[in-house]
């Protein structure tokens, strides 16, 4: 029988979803923490809200300590919090901090799931988050993840009310009590159930906590110690928490390692409660199933034996494991794993560019060495199946195999969650199949298949692109498939004062060799473009091309989006490219609509000449240029040592008092700036931690307070004010069509020399009158605003642009 027949015999296991992540070997300590974690069966799923809501300690303790099947699901990917590292927001955003989240996984070894909630910002309530994400709906994604992951207890991070400080944290906990009891009822969701059995865990409990001022745990609860010490590892729990914590650094949540005994508290919610233990009356051995008495003793002289100097010993007994499991409760992708890792062996397949057009075949290296000693007992025979790369492995010799070409594909690396325009409160995935997986798997897959004596396995390993930087060494990337052409509009929202024209640049990209066509728009009712079509002709993969037209709003022109049509070989694409590289995760490529959001409004302007002084990253440089400013970036040493006064406003960055460590040296020299007869605005930060205690000319604290429905009625407290009259006259139509919240970390206990300008509140709450402070200082005007201008200039908000305006403006 050749090796190809014989992989018929063999079960092929995926883990629930594929990473598409370097190869990578574990190494003799890792190796015993699996083989360790073979006679266990358990399982815990822990639920919140957002990406950093999780308990990273208890997660590492339950996954390496315990070597129960550990899982974190995360409502939301973090779509509508704040980003310390870029200017990116929404989806964008999220798609950071999921990988984030990814590695924060591979980090404390728990998985990683999602529902389809989009996080669409600060929640007071549970109430109003269901409101908006639609509750059954998320509700049936907890339950499908309940139901494929089978978890035997879960825990929540938050309670139900409002200690939990947000409602999308008591949503949470809400949500994951429901579905702890639907996951069990046949009836509930009933159209899962062909491809899941209803799933009840023994208990739900709550991982109680004392952060934040908030203490809600006691004595008489339910304790665990997780600050223990792995010596495998060369770690504490408390150590890995820290590592798995710091890589969500897009929220600055870089933590210090924590050693020494910690204690973890929980409260019952429903289901058996524990008295004295978190899996009171759980078997979590392989004795929870009957018939495995010689099972579990072969797994016990494996750990015995083992050797960590020589891993390669143990294959023989673990093949004679893998013969002996039959059943699907038994981890085989875990055993597999641990016998290709005690036989040293690596694999690879590596495509020999980064990016390829949708149905291009695919060259790739491929890779793969045996690192056993030389006296391992078995050959081993590596097949690729898409390639039909043949490889006999000699001990510690590399064979490569170049050039071999696979197939093409036949989808765009699209995040599945972006695909589709998405609601308000959630994503819309038409797979069932999809739902919960943190990212896509894999387009492009090697399937090898590792003889070893007489058995076989076979591994799925997403293909990747690498190279080598001078600096950073050997970069992986995942492999990215895309349309022929992206076309790529150079704002989101193009807002035109009047009925004047503008020039629109399209930055267009090939992405494979000898291809041309047309570019066309479709437009809203009343706009004109000239001219209407435009040629393209790439004659190399990755060449670039930048396409100019005219856009004029006619008489009776409607705001709306302009989509572009690239238009190759008769068929039509829309995409755009957006690459999100970062140092701490995968380089990101996604292809969004090529669209832009365009309007016209009256415009006034009173100066144009804008220093802006970057904080934690915004597009508000870019908002205020294609309006018509001249804005200039300025750096700390650039405010120090230059001469601020031809400019007529100097704008701050969002959070920079919170991050700039010279900006206890330029506060001076800002309020002089402002003294002399000049404008600064200052946009939000948050109220700890400052950099400097007073922020302003006069004094006035930052509290977080906030309001977060965009449609909140506004009070003009000052309606004669030049802040609402000069240059543009303001008025309640300003206020529409905001997006996702009016302001947060609003002021308060302000000095009477502050004007407030704005009144709002969210339903059923007091007025806050906070969100935009001016003040007249020596012959200038100081403003600090917290409304979130950050998210509206860039969303094309007319009257958030009008006001904005006026607040650079200084009426003579």
């Amino acid at each position: 029988m050749n090796l190809r027949q014989y992989l018929f015999l063999i079960p092929f296991v995926l883990p629930f979803y594929l990473k598409a992540q370097p190869a990578s070997q574990l190494n003799a300590a890792e190796i015993k923490q699996g083989l360790e974690g073979l006679n266990v069966t358990g399982s815990v799923l822990y639920i919140a809200a957002h990406p950093d809501d999780e308990n990273t300690r208890l997660l590492a303790y339950l996954a390496k300590e315990k070597k129960v099947r550990t899982g974190y699901l995360s409502l939301t990917r973090g779509d509508g919090g704040q980003n310390l590292i870029g200017n990116e927001q929404g989806e964008l955003l999220g798609l950071i901090r999921t990988q984030e989240l990814l590695a924060a996984r591979r980090t404390d070894g728990a998985e990683q799931f999602f529902t389809r909630a989009n996080d669409f910002g600060f929640s007071k309530t549970p109430e109003e988050s269901f409101k908006i994400w639609d509750k059954a709906k998320i509700l049936a994604d907890v339950v499908w993840v309940i139901r494929k992951f089978q978890p035997d207890v879960i825990i929540t991070r938050f309670p139900e009310d409002g200690r939990a400080g947000h409602g999308h944290h008591s949503g949470s906990a809400i949500l994951a009590r429901e579905a702890f009891v639907a996951a069990a009822d046949p009836k509930q969701f009933p159209e899962q159930l062909a491809f899941v059995k209803p799933w009840q865990a023994k208990r739900i409990v709550w991982n109680t906590f004392n952060f934040g001022g908030l203490n809600t745990t006691a004595d008489d609860q339910l304790k665990i110690d997780v600050g223990l010490y792995n010596a495998l590892l060369g770690k504490s729990y408390g150590e890995i928490a820290a590592d798995s914590r710091s890589n969500h650094k897009s929220q600055g949540f870089g933590s210090a390692k924590q050693r020494g005994s910690s204690i973890e508290y929980f409260t019952a919610i429903a289901g058996d409660p524990a008295k004295k233990d978190l899996f009171e009356g759980l078997d979590f051995t392989l004795n929870r199933y009957p018939g495995t008495k010689e099972i579990q003793q072969l797994v016990a002289a494996i750990n015995r034996e083992y050797q960590v100097s020589n891993p390669g010993a143990s294959v023989p007994k673990l093949l004679k494991l893998r013969q002996m499991v039959k059943d699907k409760y038994f981890k085989h992708d875990l055993l597999d794993q641990l016998i290709l890792a005690c036989s040293g062996i690596w694999l690879e397949a590596a495509a020999l560019s980064p990016a390829y057009a949708l149905n291009d075949s695919i060259p790739v290296k491929i890779q793969a060495i045996a690192r056993a000693g030389n006296d391992f007992p078995y050959p081993v025979l590596v097949e690729e199946e898409r390639t039909g790369a043949s490889m006999a492995l000699v001990p510690n010799q590399l064979v490569v195999l170049d050039r071999k070409v696979f197939g093409s594909a036949s989808q765009i690396t699209q995040p599945y969650w972006l695909e589709k325009k998405h609601d308000q409160g959630s994503y819309n995935v038409d797979d069932l199949s999809l739902i919960g997986l943190p990212e896509n798997p894999a387009i492009v897959n090697a399937v090898f298949r590792v003889k070893i004596g007489d058995q076989v396995i076979a591994r799925k390993t997403p293909v990747i692109y690498k190279f080598t930087d001078p600096v950073r060494g050997e970069i992986y990337q995942p492999l990215v498939i895309a349309p022929p052409v992206t076309a790529n509009f150079q704002e989101n929202a193009f807002l035109f004062n009047g009925k004047e024209s503008k020039t629109i640049t399209v930055a267009l990209k090939s992405f494979q060799d000898g291809v041309s066509g047309t570019l066309t728009a479709d437009l809203p009712s009343g706009w004109v473009m000239s001219p209407e079509q435009l040629d393209f002709k790439f004659s190399k993969k990755g060449a670039q091309e930048m396409l100019t037209f005219k856009l004029s709003p006619g008489a009776h022109a409607k705001p709306g989006d302009i989509v572009l049509n690239v238009n190759v070989n008769g068929k039509t694409f829309h995409q755009g490219l957006r690459v999100l590289s970062y140092d701490h995760i995968p380089l990101q490529t996604l292809f969004p609509l090529a669209s832009a959001k365009i309007d016209e409004t009256d415009l006034k302007f009173a100066g144009k000449k804008i220093g802006y002084i970057a904080g934690a990253g915004d597009l508000i440089p870019e908002s205020l240029k294609q309006i018509g400013f001249e804005v200039t970036q300025l750096s700390a040493q650039e405010v120090l040592n230059s001469n601020l006064s031809g400019f007529d406003a100097i704008v701050t960055g969002v959070r920079l008092y919170n991050i700039s460590n010279q900006i206890n040296e330029m506060q001076p020299k800002l309020l002089k700036y402002v003294e002399n007869g000049g404008v600064l605005l200052l946009q939000y930060n948050v109220n700890s931690p400052l950099k400097l205690s007073n922020i302003g000319p006069y004094p006035f604290r930052l509290a977080n307070e906030r309001v977060t429905e965009e449609d909140a009625d506004v009070d003009l407290l000052a309606p004669n004010h030049p802040s609402l009259n000069y240059p543009n006259k303001i008025s309640q139509k300003d206020f529409e069509g905001w997006v996702q919240e009016r302001g947060l970390y609003f002021a308060v206990d302000a000095d009477p020399k502050y004007t407030p300008i704005l009144g709002m509140h969210d339903t059923g709450d007091t007025e806050r009158t906070g969100s935009l402070l001016v003040a007249n200082y020596g012959k200038g005007k100081y403003v600090y605003t917290s409304l979130s201008f950050f998210r509206q200039l860039p969303a094309g908000v007319t009257g958030a642009y009008r006001l904005f305006i006026n607040l650079l403006s200084n009426k003579k």
